[in-house]
């Protein structure tokens, strides 16, 4: 059974996801979940991403070498009374798991009789300060900061184990958001478990660990969230804040609620206090202090508290909940937010798809609304790096062991009465969940299809003459007109099919929004390309796209030879996922199949090609692959159906359905730099007239009301 334990521990955390995923789909995921369950609850974790290990009696304690930062970004303090053999392991692992922030370990030694006076022996650039009298922790601490030389000062106990990355996640949230003033870490037992993701205070001043004995990964840990308190067991606070507050309120010496006090006094400095989910430490509760409230320091633990009551009582009757009460606004400070779900067919892969990129868009865009934003995947996976993309932005998804279509039903049950909006993408998602949120909730609900599916599919029977997609329409056609009945408001990706819906639905609330969001202010910086250098073709597009096949075949097959016969060795390169293996064989001395490219490749592609073709036969909605290359200026040539939805663009852009002009077309903007000036500068208005962050908040101001 040991040997079997030691496997599991191997298993790798991707891995294991994906098999759990397999199982699920396989009908026997209640008996893996239940297994998992098992190892969890006598601590045995079938994960391999936690440190947990603990100092062992009799070990030698090598010397550590701290790095010399003669500018440390970040001042570890440490405060120690004894319990030498705790501190050495956490100095050992600071050691091991800081490598990419610039910081200094201050040890605060309160008078120690242990090995821990002979610190400096053991631990070289170790900064030590070491007090002549007993201080106790807080007055222990707030000595010792006046060490620092860092911007940002972490406090952190000494029985403590931290985990990669456990610092510099914690500072890149307060570089990126200055109105954050504290941040503190995802505390976790030995066993695996959950201890903490950030703390709730009640209204009677009284505290929760929220998340407490829960699965340290699981959907509500895993976001990036303002709190009420962090535990100050690990925590991150500017400098320049703690010394404008004075540090820890010496009322509450000799220790506890000082943390709670400090939160609250940021938050009243009009800062906020946030929980880092990926700065994961190991805490080995009560070395320090011990657990029981009759006894030693832990004593002062109740009457703290009072005190804490006493100062905070307005604030705590004015902003916080009786206890117990109103958990799910609680837990993340959501409370006078209005909650959106968003529920697409899975986390948005942004780099992969139009699609993905503007429900990615959207996210971001509501959460810079203010919004309180839930994200459902139908798939109810994890897709990474994406989802952690997501959780850092400040979104809750709703994915991983455990969630499945039924656990969403049962989410909704408990509530749903908090959810303000349902955002719907997609038609044959949609449709599983429009029902299911109009009885669970009050929710305003919002479809949004990314095209018109039936509409799509006439035109690929027009080009194909299939008989077996007659069916596929109408059953389309259906479900697109369901979804719009049930729905109170309706969004399109263009102006064509606004037009459309509108004229079968007249009276209902639909309106075309930007499928891409751009900030105007980064649009008005952008420099204006230049022809210059750039000899090559662009054609950009998913392969599981059908209509993005098709159209690479008509190309290669009625355009692109006769511009080889103009301009012998013209490179071509076809951008995109997924591509099939009738694509792949389209690869030649001049034609690169890409296959998948990260953004900024891509980005790389744009600003070497002369011009984006995009020949289009049949589709629906409007293109990423155009509105991406008149962002980056670069003139396109493409269809009536390439065109569709983009008001006036032919102004800008080169539309045409004939093969010998759209060869025409593409070879003035090869060999005329005037022309091909004139495209770019057009094409860049139209963005920043259509596709702005401003442009999307008119709209959807109106529609969220």
């Amino acid at each position: 059974m040991v040997g079997f334990f030691s496997a599991v521990r191997s298993i790798d955390r991707y891995k294991w996801e994906k098999f759990l995923l397999y199982c699920r789909t396989e009908g026997v995921g209640s008996v893996l979940k239940r297994i998992q369950n098992y190892f969890l609850r006598y601590g045995v974790v079938p994960l391999n991403d936690l440190d947990t290990s603990m100092p062992r009696k009799g070990e030698p304690y090598d010397q550590l070498v701290l790095p010399e930062e003669p500018e440390p970004l970040v001042s570890i303090v440490l405060p120690v009374y004894n319990k030498w053999p705790y501190t050495y392991h956490c100095l050992r692992q600071i050691l091991k798991n800081t490598t990419d922030v610039p910081y200094e370990v201050i040890l605060a030694d309160d008078v120690s009789t242990d090995e821990t006076k002979d610190a400096a022996r053991y631990v070289k650039n170790l900064v030590v300060s070491r007090n002549t009298e007993n201080l106790g922790f807080l007055r222990n601490c707030n000595r010792a900061v006046k060490l620092a030389r860092g911007r940002y000062v972490h406090f952190l106990n000494n029985d403590t184990n931290v985990q990669k990355g456990w610092l510099s996640s914690l500072v890149r949230l307060l570089e990126a958001q200055p109105d954050i003033g504290m941040a503190g870490s995802k505390l976790v037992y030995a066993n695996g478990r959950l201890q903490e993701a950030g703390g709730i205070l009640w209204r009677d001043g009284s505290a929760w660990n929220y998340g407490h004995i829960d699965d340290r990964d699981g959907a509500a840990a895993r976001y990036v969230k303002d709190v009420d308190y962090i535990s100050g067991a690990s925590m991150m606070i500017r400098r320049t804040l703690w010394e404008k507050l004075g540090g820890f309120d010496e009322r509450y010496a000799p220790a506890y609620c000082e943390d709670s006090d400090l939160a609250f006094m940021t938050r009243q400095a009009g800062f906020r206090v946030v929980y880092q989910p990926l700065s994961v430490v190991v805490h080995f509760e009560g070395i320090s202090n011990g657990t029981h409230l009759s006894s030693g320091i832990k004593r002062y633990q109740p009457i703290n508290q009072r005190k804490f009551f006493e100062k905070w009582q307005a604030v705590l009757a004015k902003e916080h909940f009786p206890n117990g009460q109103d958990v799910f606004w609680a837990r993340d400070r959501s409370y006078g937010r209005k909650t959106i779900v968003v529920v697409d067919h899975y986390v948005p892969h942004y780099d992969c798809d139009a699609g993905g990129r503007t429900t990615f868009h959207y996210l971001n865009f509501f959460v810079q609304l203010g919004l309180h934003v839930i994200f459902v995947g139908d798939n109810y996976f994890c897709h990474q790096p994406y989802t952690m993309e997501l959780e850092q932005l400040g979104i809750e998804v709703l994915a991983g062991d455990g969630w499945s279509f039924g656990r969403f039903r049962k989410w909704l049950d408990t509530y749903g009465r908090y959810v303000d909006f349902v955002y719907l993408n997609r038609p044959h998602i949609a449709i599983k969940y429009i029902d299911l949120v109009r009885e669970r909730t009050q929710a305003r609900i919002f479809y949004y299809g990314h095209d018109l599916h039936f509409i799509r599919e006439q035109r690929q029977y027009e080009v194909e003459h299939k008989p077996e997609l007659l069916k596929s329409i109408a059953h389309w056609k259906r479900i697109e007109c369901d979804l719009v009945r049930k729905a109170d408001v309706v969004h399109t990706p263009g102006a064509y099919e606004e037009q459309v819906l509108q004229a079968m639905f007249p009276g209902k609330p639909i309106h075309a929004i930007p499928i891409y969001l751009y900030e105007r202010s980064a649009l008005d910086c952008m420099e204006r390309p230049v022809p210059d250098g750039r000899d090559s073709l662009i054609f950009v597009g998913g392969f599981n796209h059908q209509p993005n096949e098709d159209a690479v075949h008509w190309f290669m097959a009625d355009i692109y030879p006769e511009l080889l016969r103009l301009r012998p060795g013209l490179r071509l390169f076809i951008v995109g996922s997924h591509p099939t293996k009738a694509v792949q064989a389209l690869a030649s001395d001049l034609v690169t199949v890409t296959g998948y490219v990260s953004d900024e490749a891509l980005a790389g592609y744009y600003q070497q090609a002369r011009v984006a073709v995009v020949p289009l036969r049949y589709g629906a909605g409007i293109k990423g692959k155009i509105v991406e290359s008149m962002y980056f200026g670069l003139p396109v040539v493409t269809t009536t159906i390439g065109a569709e939805g983009l008001p006036n663009v032919d102004s800008c852009i080169a539309v045409t359905d004939d093969p010998s002009v759209y060869v025409q077309r593409v070879w003035e903007l090869l060999t005329k730099d005037t022309i091909w000036e004139q495209h770019s500068a057009r094409e860049m208005a139209y963005v920043r007239e259509n596709f702005t962050t401003d442009r999307a908040k008119e709209i959807l101001l109106q529609d969220l009301k």
